[in-house]
C-alpha cells in the first residue's frame, strides 16, 4: 500500500504518457480500418479520410467508448486476487499500455494491419499469467474476448456478403441502374444513421449523463436516421447521370450515387472504431487512476473519468494525421479491388458489428471485422476477386501480435517491478 501511497503521482503520470503513446498507435494503425475501404474505392481522398475520422472518431471514444472500457480494465485479470498487492495490478497495466504501444509502432512503420485489441488483450494476459500466476487471469473471460475475434469477421463477413447480394439484385441487376440506385440508397443511409444512432443511445451516452429508455432511444434513431436520410437524398441529387462510352450498362453513375453513401459509412464506421477501440488505450490508464486514487483499492467498476475518454479519443487522432497513411494503403487497396458500392457494403457490415460489440461490452477486433467484411464482399463476386498473397500476409501479422504483446509486457512488468519494488 506504501508504494502505491509513495509513487502515486508518478505512476498516474507514466500511465497518461503510456495511455496516449497506445492510443497514438490505434489512430496510426487500426484507423485504417475505419478509413480503408472509402479511400481504396476513390469514394473520399485520404485528406477527406482523415478529416471524418478526426471528428468521428473522437465523438465516438467520447461518447460511447465507457462501455468497452470496463471489459479491458477489470475483466481479463481477476481483480480478487490482487487486494493485497495493488501495485502489480499498476505495473502490470502500465506493461500492457507500453508493450501494445510498442508493438503498433513497429507494425505501423510496416504498414501491417494488426489488430490493436490483440496487442492489448496479450500483453494484460502475459503480464498476468507471469507475473502474478496463471490463476490471476480470468480464463473464461479471455476464452469470451477471443471467441469474438472468430466470431467478429464472420458476422460482418456474412453480412457484408448480403449486403453486397441485395445492392446487385435491387441495383446493378435493374433495367435502369442509375434510377435504382437513386430510389434504393436513401434506404441505405437511413441504415446507417439509425444503427449507429440505437447502439449509442442505449448503451453509450450514460457516463455523459443521458439515460433513455429502449423505447425512447428506438424512436430518436428512427428521427435520427429519417434526418441523415434527408441530408443524404440533398446530396444524391448533386449527382449527375453521365454515361461514358465504355459503360454500356450505366454502372459509372451507380458508383457515383455509392460514393455519396459512402460519406456516411465512413462517418459511421469512424464513430462505430472510436467507440471500441478506445477502450484498448483507456481501459488500463482507468485501472491505475482507480487504484491510485482509492488508495490500493481495486475497484474494476470504477467509473472511467471524462478527460481520459478526451485523452484517448486525442490519441488516437494524433496517430491518424501522423502516420495512418501507411496502413490505410495496405486496407484499402491490397485485399481486393473495391468500387464504391462494394467498399459501402463492407464498411457498413463492419460498422454494424462494431457498434453492436461495443454495445454489449465485447471488446472485438475492428482489424478482424473489417476484414471479414471486405473478404465477403470479395467472395460475392468469387474467390478470383481476392488477393490470397496479401490476406496471407495480415493473418501473419495477426498471428505474431498476441505473443509479441505478452512478451514485451512481461519484461516491462518485471522492469516496473525492479525499479518502484
Amino acid at each position: 500500500m506504501s508504494i502505491i501511497a509513495q509513487h502515486g503521482e508518478i505512476f498516474i503520470i507514466l500511465a497518461c504518457l503510456f495511455g496516449f503513446f497506445m492510443a497514438w498507435g490505434v489512430g496510426a494503425n487500426d484507423v485504417a480500418n475505419a478509413m480503408g475501404t472509402s479511400v481504396g474505392s476513390k469514394a473520399i481522398t485520404i485528406k477527406q479520410a482523415i478529416i471524418i475520422a478526426v471528428i468521428f472518431e473522437f465523438l465516438g471514444a467520447w461518447l460511447a467508448g465507457g462501455e468497452v472500457t470496463a471489459t479491458i480494465r477489470g475483466g481479463i485479470v481477476d481483480p480478487d486476487l490482487l487486494a493485497a498487492d495493488p501495485q502489480f495490478l499498476v505495473y502490470g497495466m502500465l506493461s500492457a499500455l507500453l508493450a501494445a504501444g510498442i508493438w503498433l509502432l513497429i507494425a505501423s512503420a510496416r504498414g501491417w494491419p494488426v489488430s490493436t485489441t490483440h496487442s492489448i488483450v496479450g500483453a494484460i494476459v502475459g503480464f498476468g499469467a507471469v507475473g502474478l500466476g496463471m490463476e490471476a487471469v480470468a480464463w473464461n473471460r479471455v476464452g469470451t474476448i477471443a471467441s469474438s475475434w472468430v466470431v467478429s469477421p464472420l458476422l460482418a463477413g456474412t453480412i457484408a456478403f448480403g449486403l453486397f447480394k441485395t445492392v446487385q439484385y435491387l441495383i446493378f441487376e435493374a433495367r435502369d441502374p442509375f434510377a435504382a440506385a437513386k430510389r434504393y440508397v436513401p434506404m441505405y443511409v437511413f441504415l446507417v444513421g439509425f444503427i449507429v444512432a440505437m447502439v449509442t443511445l442505449t448503451k453509450g451516452l450514460t457516463h455523459v449523463g443521458l439515460n433513455f429508455t429502449f423505447g425512447q432511444s428506438f424512436l430518436l434513431s428512427i428521427l435520427i436516421g429519417l434526418a441523415i436520410m434527408g441530408l443524404g437524398i440533398i446530396l444524391e441529387r448533386r449527382v449527375d447521370y453521365q454515361k461514358s462510352a465504355g459503360d454500356s450498362f450505366g454502372y459509372g453513375g451507380v458508383e457515383r450515387v455509392f460514393g455519396v453513401l459512402m460519406l456516411f459509412t465512413a462517418c459511421a464506421m469512424a464513430f462505430a472504431h472510436g467507440s471500441n477501440d478506445v477502450a484498448n488505450a483507456v481501459g488500463p490508464l482507468a485501472a491505475v487512476i482507480s487504484v491510485v486514487r482509492s488508495d490500493g483499492v481495486i475497484d474494476s467498476a470504477a467509473l472511467v473519468p471524462w478527460w481520459v475518454l478526451v485523452l484517448g479519443g486525442g490519441g488516437i487522432v494524433f496517430g491518424l494525421v501522423t502516420y495512418g497513411h501507411r496502413v490505410i494503403a495496405t486496407v484499402g487497396t491490397g485485399i481486393t479491388e473495391l468500387t464504391p458500392s462494394r467498399g459501402f457494403a463492407a464498411t457498413l457490415a463492419a460498422a454494424t458489428t462494431v457498434v453492436l460489440a461495443s454495445g454489449t461490452g465485447l471488446p472485438i477486433s475492428t482489424t478482424h471485422t473489417l476484414v471479414g467484411a471486405v473478404l465477403g464482399v470479395g467472395l460475392a463476386r468469387g474467390m478470383a476477386a481476392l488477393n490470397l498473397r496479401v490476406i496471407g500476409t495480415i493473418v501473419m501479422s495477426w498471428l505474431i501480435t498476441l505473443p509479441a504483446g505478452a512478451g514485451l509486457a512481461i519484461l516491462f512488468f518485471f522492469t516496473f517491478k525492479g525499479m518502484f519494488g
